[in-house]
């Protein structure tokens, strides 16, 4: 049974598409799982770019136009994960439906395990489309206030389409003062923090070399927590080196 997973942010620069790029890669790698990561960003398209994708001649645009079929949109990426990129050029944003992208997702039932569609931020038509294509939700943000407000905005939302939040991933965080605390936003949200991945530089270094961070930098911190992430989404536990030792002496 394929899942369709969409994350999904009230604000931009929230660190969002790292996010998808990285349980992406991390389900596909580590966990041996047949996953497709999709960009439905497609006016700030920044997945595809990310992993060093930049120039793919049939993209999640050409499929809304119904130029092609989402079967030939579909690239495989080093990790093993399989990646949906959108345009890079303006002219393609031209009669593209973004509203018939839970149709063509449809066609990707049983041919993958999970598919995950990385969100424009906020409430706009390419976030809309997203979101009611999604069956499960995670929020992506930041933990301030402003941030954090506009996932209440946002959960507001998906509640009244009937749709189903996961939880949240507090990113990007240095567990300064004037931060909130994971147990404020689940306060205020009255949502679960799934993951706390903490600010780390290695991240920014990742980007810059196009590479995953859990795959460039494997034991950094924020890898640790991207990958405890996706094991907690299938139900696996991520275990460290020791404890994969005394498990294997175990069996």
């Amino acid at each position: 049974m394929t899942r369709t997973i969409g994350v999904i942010s009230g604000k931009g620069g929230v660190g969002k598409t790292t996010v998808v790029a990285n349980l992406g890669a991390a389900l596909a790698h580590r966990f041996k799982k047949d996953v497709t990561i999709v960009d439905c960003n497609l006016t700030a398209s920044h997945l595809g770019l990310s992993l060093g994708m930049h120039y793919h001649p049939v993209t999640l645009n050409h499929v809304l136009r119904r130029e092609k079929h989402i079967d030939e949109s579909i690239y495989d990426h080093p990790s093993g994960m399989k990646i949906i990129p959108a345009s890079l050029h303006l002219k393609d944003l031209i009669k593209t439906d973004i509203s018939k992208l839970g149709h063509h997702l449809k066609k990707l039932k049983g041919k993958t395990e999970i598919i995950f569609l990385d969100s424009s931020p906020g409430l706009g038509k390419e976030a809309v489309a997203t979101i009611k294509a999604s069956e499960e939700l995670i929020f992506v943000t930041r933990p301030d206030i402003m941030s954090v407000s506009d996932v209440i905005r946002g959960k507001e939302f998906v509640g009244k389409i009937k749709k189903e939040p996961i939880g949240i991933v507090l990113n990007m965080v240095t567990r300064g003062g004037h931060e909130l605390t994971q147990k404020e936003v689940e306060i205020m949200t009255d949502l679960p923090v799934i993951a706390v991945v903490p600010h780390d530089k290695n991240v920014p270094k990742s980007l810059a070399k196009k590479i995953p961070v859990i795959l460039h930098k494997p034991r950094t911190p924020a890898s640790k927590e991207l990958r405890k992430l996706a094991g907690f989404i299938i139900g696996e536990e991520e275990l460290g080196f020791w404890d994969r030792i005394v498990r294997f002496l175990k069996t």
